[in-house]
């Protein structure tokens, strides 16, 4: 796709199309996938439920409202339940990431639709095309760009976010293109998040999630209302692109429309089976197949990873920080810290991130004997790969490696995988089997209602 003609927009052709999908023509698989997103993110909100970045959240809010924070007694004002859940699902690093560029769509689009949704009285097909539109949305745009939002500075959930839970929301709410384009138009002027988080290991990562959800459905109703927004907000002199992306990085903008409306990016969406950065999953599985082996940690003189260069600077250096991380949080987004993690614990669950865990000595100490080197071959962000040549005491040397995402496209997640992930992150935010078999089945028939009372279940 070229860019448009005079008198054409991109964020128009893409109003257009979303204005006009039908949730009953919905491919089944999309459906699915959406469904999988709605429980994955219920249980990611209960897990968080009870951290300190949640609650320091929850006490900005004004104590009254309307919406339902996942996981919590009192209900909340239509912004902050977005801004709440949208911050506890992405907490954790464990919600859903897309393969061609990292960017987490379901903590971003699930909380704005259903606050949107829970707040205007929308039915269960709303809900449905709202998460739909908004998280295919994200994927294409997370192609256009692909590398140039993190070379740029910026992270990608939260810019790219602002964009698709403003599609979600507006297309949920029954915005008409023209509307709706000036809404993506207005959260270009909202989109924010830089990736400094890095440097210590702080909340702000956790923010961005939430932050985008709230955007998403203020830059909707404001449109709504008959605000306006540039209709260029996307490739425009000024627009999205020039202002987040590297200007090394050649938007690709084919990836808008090409299929749109017969293919669908998100039948892809890959579900985490760790909890932890996304691009650091398939060195676990290569931790877990070097523990498997037998090989006791004494003998490991030296484990050196091939990897993209694209990942280096936000899990490999600086190095002395991912080798010892300050932080539990610091620590999921270090790829030494969870090789080492899953080869001691042969886990890599929100257990093995906390801060008894960082201070682990054996855990430290073959971090410590963790390194890298950039692989020009390498295929990320197409492929998320793992690899590790492990040198021993006696000078013999083994190889690993993990050529794919699991949970991704290549290696899909079974539904009863993702089953037991939903409940045992529902355990540890304090739910009891009933409760979370109970909501569960809500989740299942939800895109199905005539309204969303029913989430209110999802409250204490």
């Amino acid at each position: 796709m070229t860019l448009p003609a005079p008198g054409e927009a991109l964020a128009e052709r893409i109003a257009t199309w979303a204005a006009g999908v039908d949730p009953a023509a919905l491919p089944e698989e999309v459906s699915r996938v959406a469904r999988r997103q709605l429980l994955d993110t219920v249980g990611l909100c209960v897990a968080a439920r009870r951290t300190d970045y949640v609650e320091a959240l929850l006490e900005t809010c004004e104590p009254r409202g309307h919406c339902t924070a996942i996981g919590h007694r009192r209900g909340v004002f239509c912004l902050d339940a977005a801004l709440i859940n949208g911050t506890a699902a992405h907490g954790e690093d464990y919600d859903d990431t897309f393969e061609g560029t990292p960017v987490h769509t379901a903590a971003v689009v699930v909380p704005a639709v259903l606050a949107a949704c829970e707040r205007y009285q929308r039915g269960g097909s709303d809900l449905l095309r709202g998460i739909a539109v908004g998280v295919e949305f994200m994927c294409r745009m997370a192609l256009v760009v692909k590398t140039g939002v993190h070379r740029a500075g910026f992270h990608p959930t939260a810019v790219i976010g602002a964009l698709g839970a403003t599609l979600g929301a507006g297309t949920a709410l029954g915005l008409p293109p023209q509307r709706l384009a000036s809404a993506l138009g207005i959260a270009g002027s909202m989109a924010s998040g830089i990736i400094e988080y890095l440097a210590e290991g702080t909340s702000t990562k956790r923010l961005h999630a939430g932050w985008a959800a709230q955007c998403g459905i203020r830059a909707a109703l404001m449109a709504q209302a008959g605000f306006s927004g540039p209709r260029t907000v996307i490739e425009g002199q000024h627009g999205f692109v020039h202002a987040f992306c590297h200007p090394d990085i050649e938007p690709e903008f084919g990836h808008l429309s090409e299929g749109l409306g017969s293919r669908w990016l998100m039948e892809g969406i890959a579900f985490k089976p760790y909890a932890c950065g996304t691009m650091a999953q398939p060195f676990i599985d290569c931790a877990l197949a070097l523990r498997a082996s037998g090989m006791p940690a004494e003998r490991i003189r030296s484990i050196t990873c091939k990897v993209g260069e694209g990942t280096v600077h936000r899990l490999w250096e600086p190095l002395a920080e991912k080798r010892r991380p300050t932080t539990a949080y610091s620590a999921k987004f270090s790829v030494p810290f969870c090789i080492a993690v899953g080869f001691v614990d042969g886990a890599a669950g929100l257990s093995q991130f906390t801060e008894s865990r960082v201070a682990d000595p054996r855990v430290i100490d073959v971090a410590s004997r963790v390194d890298y080197e950039i692989d020009p071959l390498n295929q990320y962000p197409a492929n998320y790969t793992g690899h590790l040549r492990v040198e021993f005491a006696d000078g013999s040397v083994r190889e690993f490696d993990q050529r794919y995402l699991r949970g991704g496209r290549r290696a899909p997640l079974s539904a009863d995988e993702l089953a037991v992930k939903y409940q045992a992150n529902a355990r540890f935010g304090g739910w009891g089997k009933k409760r979370t078999a109970h909501n569960a089945a809500l989740c299942e028939a939800l895109f199905e209602s005539k309204d969303l009372t029913d989430l209110r279940r999802l409250r204490g």
